[in-house]
């Protein structure tokens, strides 16, 4: 099911217009998500991203420029799909640490990028520790605070582990990333407490009344917005790019006009810093230690990325859910582009 999944957003992706390096870069971006859980960050994007493709936001035939300077670069990404912008830029990243044992590379004029961990993992599945991130428009008050002002800005971070799948920590400064908002409508859940407010900052769990979002951390905001500004300083600061509070909103109504987004990878080789064998053991000692740690009664402890590869071994058999509103979305697109609907298990995705 998952590879007719990704065959049919390829191949809307190409009908939308986008040249092949885009579409392999956003068809490998949502099906990361969708194969790992994060469904708000999966397939149901394609939706919008065929929309962003046609009507201007995002140039589907970009003309990518990299600025080197020693162990670091620019990317002018030319408003480049922000999946493709980022991993772009991490493969770069990733070249500059073999040689240098760090590569750290700065994203100009790029636009949503989709789940920051498929572009972390990439660096770790080639050996490297990898950290990616991105500022997005304003939908996360401070704490405290009764407006809109940093995106959710994500960050993720993924290790490689020696024998089994990479540690990975992929996570929005905000209590619940804006998509999730966005999922639990159309699926009519209510929102976990503390993780959304109304227009005058007051928490709701009714998704259909979230004007914005929490920051991480419930009454120790002031933990996720501080986090939220290390992102927003490495994203747009660094790169030049329009802070959270200049970029239009992702949801239209404008979708011709590029947003200038700023985003930020960094890629560490390991042996620069210790050997090999020594970072191997301290990963594995460290990895047995956390998953052998007491769990509360009813509880598990887990380590980042556990709960994502499990659920990605438990989609491979069962297959992916695709949620009402997204089966919506692909009957509109298959109909519009003559696309056959791929074949899929049903079910809601959360």
């Amino acid at each position: 099911m998952a590879d007719a999944l990704e065959r049919f957003c390829r191949s809307v992706l190409a009908a939308a217009g986008a040249d092949a390096a885009t579409v392999d870069a956003v068809a490998c971006a949502m099906m990361h998500g969708s194969r790992l859980g994060v469904d708000s960050h999966g397939v149901r994007l394609l939706d919008h991203y065929v929309t962003v493709l046609t009507h201007g936001r995002v140039n589907p035939k970009p003309d990518l420029r990299l600025t080197e300077g020693g162990a670091v670069a620019t990317l002018d990404a030319d408003n480049a799909h922000g999946a493709l912008a980022a991993r772009f830029a991490m493969r770069e990243a990733v070249r500059l640490a073999r040689a240098s044992g760090i590569g750290a590379v700065a994203i100009r004029n790029s636009s949503h990028f989709g789940p920051a961990g498929a572009f972390a993992l990439s660096a770790a599945e080639a050996g490297m520790l990898g950290v990616a991130m991105c500022n997005s428009d304003s939908f996360v008050r401070l704490h405290d605070g009764a407006m809109r002002f940093h995106g959710t800005n994500p960050i993720a971070c993924a290790v490689p582990v020696p024998g089994e799948r990479p540690w990975l920590l992929d996570m929005a400064t905000s209590a619940i990333p804006y998509n999730r908002v966005q999922l639990y409508k159309s699926l009519g859940r209510a929102l976990p407490p503390g993780t959304a407010s109304d227009e005058r900052g007051e928490d709701t769990v009714d998704a259909g009344r979230a004007e914005m979002l929490a920051p991480l951390g419930d009454a120790f905001g002031f933990k996720g917005a501080g986090l939220a500004g290390m992102v927003e300083i490495f994203s747009a600061v660094l790169s030049g790019m329009r802070l959270s509070t200049e970029i239009a909103p992702m949801a239209g109504p404008d979708f011709s006009t590029p947003r200038g987004l700023g985003a930020f990878v960094l890629a560490l080789r390991p042996s620069a810093f210790v050997d090999e064998e020594t970072f191997d053991d301290g990963m594995r000692r460290y990895l047995t230690a956390l998953r052998g740690s007491p769990a509360r009664a009813g509880a598990s402890v887990m380590a980042p990325g556990d709960r994502e590869w499990a659920e990605a071994d438990r989609r491979e058999r069962e297959g992916i859910p695709l949620d009402p509103v997204t089966l919506e979305a692909f009957r509109r697109l298959a109909g519009r582009f003559g696309i056959e609907m791929p074949a899929q298990a049903g079910g809601d995705g959360a």
